[in-house]
């Protein structure tokens, strides 16, 4: 594991640790029916019973147990010992049969060729220098034919300050950059502790495609709000999408092709 892996798997283990967002399981709530809870937009065309689904850096105890709850077979993928932890004392406590593997959302060599119908993944591609391997190793896991969901943070988010100016929030971050994003505290959009990395639209979109898939759908979730106190997750929502969304089908062989990035 690299030193860049070994470092996020630490954070999140102390997030764990501290009780941080997305280290909180379902409520009781929404295992009543389950499925809208997961599926808001209803991508997953309204019955995931029987089918074999990926959740991809999606360990916390929250999604593993609302997806077996709607009939779905599930494994879950994390990097953090401390996030699948959570998944197996929640699926104890509901009587759900889930399988969890600790790995990073980069190598999935442990998993095999095409042995997935729908892999869902939330935020987590910041947190991996190349998300071409992401594509790469889900396209090779999905069987063909099989939905991809994935929520990603927007380069432009992660270019824009924490806290607002006077005319907003501005970009600090340069847009062609390597390397990690500088440590941040006090942000509602970033994980305090977490080596994070901007991918540019034509790796998140463009990367998708060259990999075997087709979009077929993108949303920005919505999470502006019109009275929010200036500086909130809310308020700053109203300037920059956190959030992109995109649903994707496997459908063809990865495409190769040389990407020229401006001043190189």
């Amino acid at each position: 594991m690299s030193s860049i892996h070994d470092h996020n798997r630490r954070a999140w283990d102390a997030l764990v640790r501290d009780r941080q967002r997305f280290t909180r399981p379902a409520r009781d709530d929404d295992y009543r029916n389950p499925l809208p809870i997961i599926d808001s937009t209803g991508w997953l065309g309204g019955d995931i019973h029987g089918k074999r689904t990926l959740l991809l850096g999606s360990g916390g105890g929250r999604q593993s147990a609302l997806y077996a709850a709607a009939g779905a077979i599930v494994t879950v993928v994390d990097i953090s010992p401390e996030m699948l932890a959570l998944d197996r004392e929640v699926a104890a406590e509901r009587g759900c049969d889930v399988r969890v593997i600790e790995a990073s959302i980069d190598d999935l060599s442990a998993l095999p060729a095409a042995g997935f119908d729908i892999v869902s993944q939330p935020v987590s591609t910041c947190y991996v220098p190349d998300v071409a391997e992401v594509y790469r190793q889900v396209a090779r896991v999905i069987v063909h034919g099989g939905l991809y969901i994935s929520q990603h943070k927007t380069p432009t988010s992660l270019q824009a300050d924490v806290k607002p100016s006077p005319g907003g929030y501005e970009l600090i971050e340069p847009y062609y950059r390597s390397g990690p994003l500088p440590k941040v505290s006090g942000s509602s959009h970033r994980e305090a502790g977490t080596l994070e990395f901007l991918h540019r639209w034509e790796e998140l979109i463009g990367g998708l495609c060259r990999s075997g898939f087709v979009v077929e759908d993108l949303i920005e979730p919505l999470h502006a709000e019109k009275d929010a106190a200036v500086g909130t997750f809310g308020h700053r929502s109203r300037y920059v999408a956190p959030y992109v969304r995109i649903k994707a089908r496997r459908t063809g062989d990865e495409k190769p092709a040389k990407i020229v990035v401006p001043g190189s």
